[in-house]
């Protein structure tokens, strides 16, 4: 993917107006805090009915999956389960997973824009410029029909560093 279809924006995921918005799971997938609890207040009740239906027993970290996306204005949720460096889960190789998953995910659907958080960085506690490092790239890497990749981030020096990088790509 050409990095020129990635765009560093400033807000909240569940008002992007993308065909997929991308969630940074926990294993369970019944909501949570961050952008998992957003996620699902924003959706409403269909996002958790979808997730218990689909995933009865959750998604492995690393993998991704799809839902309905109930309320917000995207068509789906792909739901990614990140690693947790806090916790010690350190492998970027399951990170990055994430993000080629859930693009894999979008292909799948025939989505052509989609919104990814930070994946892991938040509560998880990966390290904020590595992550940024690591979601451009992997999506640069991947082989994707998504025209369009918002990183969605919400303060401006996040977005800041992830123009930064995306200009050194």
């Amino acid at each position: 993917m050409d990095v020129q279809r990635i765009i560093p924006v400033l807000g909240d995921i569940t008002k992007q107006d993308v065909d997929a918005v991308v969630n940074a799971a926990n294993n369970a997938m019944r909501g949570g805090g961050g952008v998992d609890g957003a996620i699902h207040r924003a959706g409403g009740p269909a996002v958790l009915d979808d997730c218990i239906r689909r995933f009865p027993q959750g998604l492995a970290t690393g993998d991704a999956g799809w839902t309905t996306a109930g309320n917000l204005p995207a068509k789906w949720v792909i739901h990614t389960v990140g690693p947790n460096h806090a916790a010690g889960q350190r492998d970027r190789r399951l990170l990055e997973s994430c993000y080629r998953r859930a693009l894999e995910e979008a292909d799948e659907l025939g989505a052509r824009s989609i919104a990814f958080p930070l994946i892991s960085a938040g509560i998880y506690g990966w390290p904020k410029e590595d992550a940024i490092r690591a979601a451009v790239e992997t999506i640069v890497a991947s082989p994707s029909q998504v025209g369009r990749v918002a990183l969605v981030a919400l303060d401006e020096a996040t977005v800041a560093a992830i123009r930064e990088v995306l200009l050194g790509s």
